[in-house]
């Protein structure tokens, strides 16, 4: 817990500052010249190769692939080929899909492996071979290509291994994880070399980082598809290195994964239809059940303390649920009824407006009812007027994930396996808790917070948003989904809001500083313990608004890393 935290505030800067470029302008949130296209990210490469890749003829759905594979160069402490990722897309002849490349456990992990005298060992899970998870990425986002690309799966790649190979100048929050994760770096040589100087120190903003063995797996990946990652040299490489390093991954692991078509979770909210990412994403569900729980309540007659005040508690139900019902859905049966607005309805006539309820577990949906985290990971939100709308979030879990990586091909490899549960109510990296709903097991996939979603209006599709940050991503989109669709907000002032966060486990209520001093004061005697972190999250959307597309980037990154 003191781990994330630390990591969480060093990604912070001391205050929310409110980035107010115009898109024109705006390299993060970008739009074509003829307005028919844009794009989110954290990245002004990213979204600067996303637009190129339009000129030449791409969709939304192009753009996105595009601007994962550049984000895996320029912002690989967060996500890249060496991790996973949920993609929602709406194709613009109306089909949803919802392709699920989350990492899967080699065929022989086993529940105890993180296990040391009896107690689960967080090194073991967040740090080195044993913390890999069968990576996801380049296929899901072949068969995203595959579904609804207008350009070749190899142009989409290439834009970003030439970045890599030329190199660009590292950013302030990159600086800042590599300054923050350089004594794990130095453990692994390959790692080293890339980020870390001659004396194993972190290169410092502004320097130039040139990845020429990414770029080559990239080549690789261009000419060959996803075979040379799976079946190919990649697998190969890694194979042999993790048997020389305690790993358990072997090359039938990467031969075997495979992605999975998922159906959505479907909501309704403020008049709205919401598409989330189903298990072993507990986004999609426990937004809607958020959703859920404060549409039982008259939001408008509330004060500013007491909103926030309901949206607390009702994340706390809500993450007491995850913690126990959740995991992967081929594995363990999810109660649908999570979303279910009967069960909503029992949760919040638990919830007081005068104070925090006391003893919150986990509740006892009716599983025979009709189906109706800071700065770690990234989303990328992209539209077109075509109709292609898509929402990608996709991560390595904590920065650079396992620290890992295998000499000559530049990937960091993910340390997905901390998302399992090691033990029963032992804190994975972020703090939260789980059951053996979630245990460790080969061939499964662990428990995520990733929350793409898509908005509907009448059938037509009018947001993609999501977020980063552990947790908080849940956090994040369902306060931005509450500002903009029941309190009518532009996109660009619901992401302004100062956000909270409670996840049950520990009790406390994160708060940003932005928020006002009365209503942290007002909470406070409301029976809540309030954390301040000085800012919370990365969040990206595009908005349909009078008929014209209005891309979003979060506006905190874009403080921090102003200037350059």
């Amino acid at each position: 817990m003191k781990n994330w935290l630390l990591a969480l505030l060093a990604f912070t800067s001391a205050n929310v500052i409110h980035a107010d470029e115009p898109l024109q302008t705006n390299p993060y949130a970008r739009i074509s010249a003829d307005g028919k296209t844009a794009i989110a990210t954290v990245s002004p490469h990213a979204s600067g190769i996303a637009m190129d890749v339009v000129a030449r003829g791409g969709n939304a759905v192009d753009a996105a692939i595009a601007a994962a594979f550049t984000l895996g160069v320029v912002d690989g402490h967060n996500s890249g080929i060496g991790g996973g990722c949920f993609i929602l897309v709406r194709l613009a002849d109306g089909r949803i899909f919802a392709i699920d490349g989350r990492e899967m456990a080699p065929a022989a992990a086993q529940r105890d492996m993180f296990l040391a005298d009896g107690k689960a060992n967080p090194e073991l899970s967040r740090t080195g071979a044993l913390a890999v998870g069968i990576p996801g990425s380049v296929m899901a986002l072949h068969k995203l290509q595959q579904l609804g690309g207008a350009l070749k799966f190899r142009d989409l790649i290439l834009p970003a291994a030439n970045l890599a190979e030329t190199g660009f100048p590292i950013s302030v929050s990159l600086a800042e994880r590599l300054s923050a994760t350089s004594k794990k770096l130095a453990q692994f040589p390959a790692s080293a070399a890339i980020f870390l100087d001659k004396d194993n120190q972190p290169l410092i903003a502004n320097t130039q980082l040139q990845q020429k063995d990414l770029a080559a797996t990239y080549r690789a990946i261009a000419e060959q598809g996803p075979a040379y990652f799976y079946k190919g040299d990649f697998a190969k490489k890694t194979a042999s290195w993790m048997k020389q390093h305690g790993g358990i991954i072997t090359q039938k692991d990467f031969a075997n994964y495979q992605i999975k078509l998922r159906e959505p979770v479907v909501s309704e909210f403020a008049g709205y239809t919401l598409y989330g990412f189903p298990p072993p994403s507990s986004g999609g569900t426990h937004v809607a059940q958020i959703l859920n729980i404060l549409e039982q309540f008259d939001l408008t007659k509330t004060t500013q303390a007491e909103r926030y005040h309901l949206i607390a508690e009702a994340m706390k139900f809500a993450f007491a649920d995850r913690a126990h019902w959740l995991g992967d859905g081929d594995f363990t049966k999810v109660p649908a009824s999570l979303t279910d607005k009967r069960y909503a309805k029992i949760i919040a006539q638990k919830i007081s407006l005068e104070k925090t309820t006391a003893d919150i577990n986990y509740g006892t949906p009716d599983v025979d009812i009709e189906a109706l985290m800071n700065k770690h990971t990234t989303h990328i939100a992209a539209a077109d007027m075509e109709g292609n709308w898509v929402a990608i979030t996709s991560t390595v879990n904590t920065s650079f994930g396992s620290k890992v990586v295998i000499p000559g091909t530049g990937v960091v490899l993910n340390n997905q396996m901390d998302d399992f549960s090691a033990q029963v109510g032992a804190a994975n990296a972020f703090g939260l808790v789980g059951s053996d709903a979630n245990a460790v097991q080969g061939g499964k996939r662990p428990l995520s917070s990733m929350s793409p979603t898509l908005v509907f209006k009448n059938g037509v599709p009018v947001m993609t948003l999501g977020a980063a940050g552990g947790p908080t991503i849940i956090s994040q989109v369902v306060q931005t989904l509450l500002y903009t669709l029941n309190d009518g907000m532009p996109a660009e002032e619901a992401m302004k809001q100062a956000r909270i966060h409670q996840q049950w486990n520990p009790n406390l209520l994160f708060v940003e500083a932005a928020m006002p001093e009365n209503v942290q004061q007002s909470l406070k005697q409301k029976g809540h313990e309030l954390k301040i972190w000085a800012r919370m999250g990365a969040s990206q959307a595009i908005q349909l608004r009078d008929g014209k597309l209005v891309p979003v980037a979060e506006p905190r990154v874009i403080s921090q890393n102003k200037g350059q």
